[in-house]
C-alpha cells in the first residue's frame, strides 16, 4: 500500500535511531567547539581574579613593598592596568587589548609583555623546529627496517624495542640524563645557555628523541598493518614495486595518525617547558615557568594563549593533512579495515611485571627509612648505611625516593579516578563534548599546571587538579567511541521497541558495555599521569619543599649533577623505570 505509514515497531525503531543520531549533530558539534573556545578565552581572562585574592595587592607587593595600599593608590593601580571594572571589565579590557595586538603589561616589570614574549617565542620555535627534525630522523630511522622487510615480504611483529625505550623517557628526564652523560662525564657538548649551534643539539637531543620514538612505533604498526591487508598482495601479484608501492603504503599507514602527529607537536609545547629549565635556554616555556612562579598573571596569560593557540594550529594542520592524504577517498566509506597482524606481548608482559617488582622492591627497601632526618653529610656517597647515598641536606636519597613513591601512586590513583568519572560523563555526549575534548588534548598537563599555579601557587593538589583538567580527555574520547559502538549494536537499537526508556537502555545496556573498556584504558594511564605529576613537582609545580615526591626530588639534586650523580641518578631510574614498566604494560595489553 503505497503512502501507508509503517507499523508501530517500525516507526519506534525509526525513533530509537534518531534519539541516537540526531540531524543536527553538525550544530551540536560546531556549538560545542565555539563554547570550549569561549570557556576557554573566558578562564584565561579572569586569571587574575580567579585566586579570590584583589589582583591590585599582588601587584603592589610585587612591585613596591614599600608603598601603602591607601584607597587612591589602589585606585591609580587598577585604572592604569584595566581593573576597575572588576572581573567582567578586566575580562573586556584583555579581549580588547588582545584584539589591537596589546598583549598586556607585566605585573612585575611595568613593561608590556608583548616585545619580551615575542622573542622568548621565537626562541622556542627555534628549538622546536630543531627537536622535530630530531624526531622525523629518528621516526625514520625506525620504520626503514619495517619497510625494508615489507618489500621483502618478510613478516614482522608490532611494537619495537628501541622506539619503546625512546617513548617510555619523558624530557624531562631525558634532559638530566643527557645533561650528565654527554656534557658532565663525556665533555662532548656545552651543559647550559643559548646562541651557538652546539648549545641546541643538547635540548633539541632530550625533546626530540622521545617524540621520534612515539612516532616511530606507531608509523611501524601501522605500516606492519598496512602490509597484511589484501591489496598489498594484489600490488605484488601484478609486479608494482618500488617507489610507487613504498609511497602508497606509506600514505596508508599515515593517514590515521595524522592526529598522533598533532599530539606529539603538543607534547613538543609542554616538553620545552622543562628542557628550556634544564639548559637554561631563555625561550617561552622558561619565561611562563618565571611568569608562573612570580604570578606575573598578564604574562602568564598572553603565553598560555599563544601555546594553545600553536596547539590548536598543530591539530587543525593535522585535519587538513589526513583530508589531503586520503584524496578522494575521504567520505566514501571505501578505507578498508586492516586484518589482524600476529603478535605477542609476553615479553612486554615481562617487562612490565618485572618493572612493577622492582618499584615494589624499592618502596619496602625504602619506607623503614626516615624521609626527612639528616642522617650524614651533605652529598655523602653510597655505602653500606647509605645504599643510594645523602642528598645535598644529609637526607636518605633512598629513604626519599621509596616516600616519594607512595606520595606519586596515591596521588596518581587519585586523579585517574577522577579522570575516569569526567571522560565516562562526557563521554556519553560525545557532539556536546567534541570541543572541550579538543581544547583539553591541545593542553599539555605542564600548561594546565601553570595556571594553576598562577591561582593557587604550587602545591601538589594544585598538581593534581592541572594534571586532572586534561588528562580524562583521551578516556572521554574513548568513552565517546564506545558509546557510539555500543548505540549501534541490535539490542539497543531494539530496546524502545521493547518498552524500555532512555534510562533504563543506557544503564543496563550501554553503561556495562562501555565501564570495563574504559576502565582498562584509566589503569594504563596511572603511570603516565604519575610521570606528569613528577615533571610538575620537577619544574616547581607541585609539591614543596620538604616533601619526597619524585619530581622535587630529581629537582634538587640536579644543581649538584657533577659533585653527586648519584643524587640525580637514583630518582631518574626510578622514573625511568616507572616509564618503561608503563608503555611495556601498555603494549602486552594490546
Amino acid at each position: 500500500m503505497d503512502g501507508a505509514r509503517p507499523p508501530g515497531p517500525a516507526r519506534r525503531t525509526r525513533r530509537a535511531r534518531a534519539l541516537w543520531r540526531p540531524g543536527a549533530d553538525g550544530a551540536v558539534t560546531a556549538a560545542s567547539r565555539a563554547g570550549a573556545m569561549v570557556v576557554l578565552i573566558v578562564v584565561v581572562g579572569l586569571l587574575p581574579w580567579l585566586s579570590g585574592n584583589d589582583p591590585v595587592l599582588t601587584i603592589l607587593r610585587a612591585t613596591s613593598a614599600e608603598r601603602e595600599a591607601t584607597p587612591e593608590v589602589l585606585a591609580a593601580v587598577r585604572e592604569r592596568l584595566g581593573l576597575a571594572g572588576g572581573p567582567v571589565g578586566s575580562l573586556r579590557h584583555w579581549v580588547e587589548g588582545l584584539v589591537s595586538g596589546d598583549l598586556g603589561t607585566s605585573w612585575i616589570s611595568g613593561e608590556p609583555v608583548g616585545a619580551g614574549l615575542v622573542e622568548a617565542l621565537g626562541v622556542s620555535m627555534t628549538l622546536m623546529a630543531a627537536a622535530l627534525v630530531v624526531a622525523l630522523v629518528t621516526a625514520v630511522l625506525l620504520v626503514l627496517p619495517v619497510l625494508r622487510d615489507g618489500l621483502r615480504g618478510v613478516e614482522r611483529r608490532r611494537g619495537g624495542v628501541v622506539a619503546a625505550a625512546l617513548t617510555s623517557l619523558p624530557e624531562y628526564l631525558l634532559a638530566p640524563v643527557a645533561l650528565l652523560v654527554l656534557s658532565v662525564y663525556l665533555g662532548l657538548l656545552p651543559p647550559y645557555g643559548w646562541g651557538s649551534a652546539s648549545q641546541v643539539v643538547l635540548p633539541a637531543l632530550s625533546l626530540g628523541l622521545p617524540a621520534g620514538g612515539l612516532l616511530g612505533g606507531l608509523v611501524s604498526d601501522s605500516v606492519t598493518s598496512v602490509l597484511a591487508e589484501r591489496w598489498v598482495a594484489t600490488w605484488r601479484t601484478a609486479g608494482i614495486g618500488g617507489a610507487r608501492f613504498v609511497w602508497a603504503v606509506l600514505r596508508r599507514a599515515l593517514t590515521p595518525l595524522t592526529g598522533q602527529v598533532a599530539l606529539v607537536v603538543v607534547g613538543l609545547t609542554g616538553g620545552a617547558v622543562a628542557v628550556e629549565k634544564v639548559f637554561a635556554v631563555p625561550g617561552l616555556g622558561r619565561s611562563l615557568l618565571g611568569s608562573a612562579t612570580a604570578q606575573d598573571v598578564p604574562a602568564l596569560q598572553a603565553g598560555v594563549l599563544i601555546l594553545l593557540l600553536l596547539a590548536l594550529g598543530a591539530g587543525a594542520a593535522a585535519a587538513l593533512a589526513r583530508r589531503l592524504l586520503l584524496g578522494q577517498a575521504a567520505g566514501s566509506g571505501g578505507m578498508s579495515a586492516p586484518p589482524p597482524v600476529a603478535r605477542s606481548g609476553r615479553g612486554a608482559g615481562l617487562v612490565a611485571v618485572s618493572g612493577a617488582g622492582a618499584l615494589v622492591l624499592l618502596v619496602l627497601a625504602g619506607t623503614v627509612r626516615d624521609p626527612y632526618t639528616v642522617v650524614a653529610s651533605r652529598l655523602e656517597p653510597p655505602s653500606w648505611a647509605l645504599p643510594l647515598g645523602a642528598d645535598a641536606l644529609g637526607r636518605d636519597v633512598l629513604a626519599r625516593v621509596a616516600h616519594g613513591a607512595l606520595e606519586t601512586v596515591v596521588s596518581a590513583l587519585a586523579v585517574t579516578a577522577v579522570c575516569f568519572v569526567v571522560g565516562l560523563a562526557l563521554g556519553m555526549a560525545p557532539r556536546a563534548s567534541v570541543g572541550f575534548v579538543e581544547v583539553a588534548n591541545a593542553a599539555p598537563p605542564v600548561l594546565a599546571g601553570l595556571l594553576v599555579a598562577a591561582v593557587t601557587g604550587p602545591s601538589g593538589i594544585g598538581a593534581a587538579v592541572a594534571v586532572a583538567c586534561v588528562a580524562w580527555a583521551p578516556l572521554a574520547a574513548h568513552a565517546a567511541a564506545l558509546v557510539q559502538e555500543a548505540r549501534e549494536r541490535p539490542d539497543v537499537v531494539l530496546a524502545p521497541v521493547l518498552g524500555e526508556g532512555r534510562v533504563r537502555i543506557m544503564t543496563r545496556r550501554v553503561l556495562p558495555a562501555v565501564v570495563p573498556s574504559l576502565a582498562g584504558h584509566a589503569a594504563l594511564r596511572l603511570p603516565g599521569i604519575a610521570l606528569a605529576l613528577a615533571g610538575l613537582g620537577f619544574l616547581g609545580l607541585g609539591a614543596q619543599a620538604p616533601t619526597p615526591e619524585w619530581g622535587l626530588v630529581l629537582a634538587e639534586a640536579l644543581p649538584y649533577i657533577e659533585r653527586a650523580p648519584w643524587a640525580v641518578a637514583t630518582p631518574a631510574a626510578a622514573l625511568v623505570l616507572l616509564a618503561v614498566t608503563a608503555v611495556a604494560a601498555s603494549r602486552a595489553s594490546r
